[in-house]
C-alpha cells in the first residue's frame, strides 16, 4: 500500500463468503463461549451477502496470510494479553 495513490477505496479481505450465523458460531469456538445464540427473528436478516470483491488488492500483489478463523483468535489473544494492563 506504500505506492498506492488513487482515491479509490480497496477492499481488505479473503475473497471469502460466509453467513453472520457461521460467523457467531465460529467467535463463540474460538473465545470458548458455551452458551447458547440467540437470534432476534423479529428483526430483519440483512444483507444476504457481504463478500468482498478482493481483486483490486490481489492485483496490487498482496494476498491475505491468514484465515478468519486465525484472525479472530489472534484478535481475542491481544485482546486477553492486554486488556488489563493499562487498568
Amino acid at each position: 500500500m506504500q505506492n498506492y495513490n488513487e482515491s479509490e477505496i480497496i477492499n481488505i479481505g479473503t475473497g471469502e463468503d460466509i453467513s453472520i450465523a457461521e460467523l457467531a458460531r465460529m467467535i463463540k469456538e474460538v473465545v470458548g463461549y458455551t452458551g447458547k445464540i440467540i437470534w432476534d427473528t423479529t428483526k430483519p436478516n440483512g444483507t444476504p451477502r457481504k463478500l468482498l470483491d478482493v481483486t483490486k488488492l490481489h492485483n496490487l500483489g498482496w494476498h491475505h496470510n491468514m484465515s478468519l478463523r486465525e484472525g479472530i483468535s489472534h484478535t481475542v489473544s491481544w485482546f486477553l494479553d492486554n486488556y488489563y494492563k493499562d487498568k
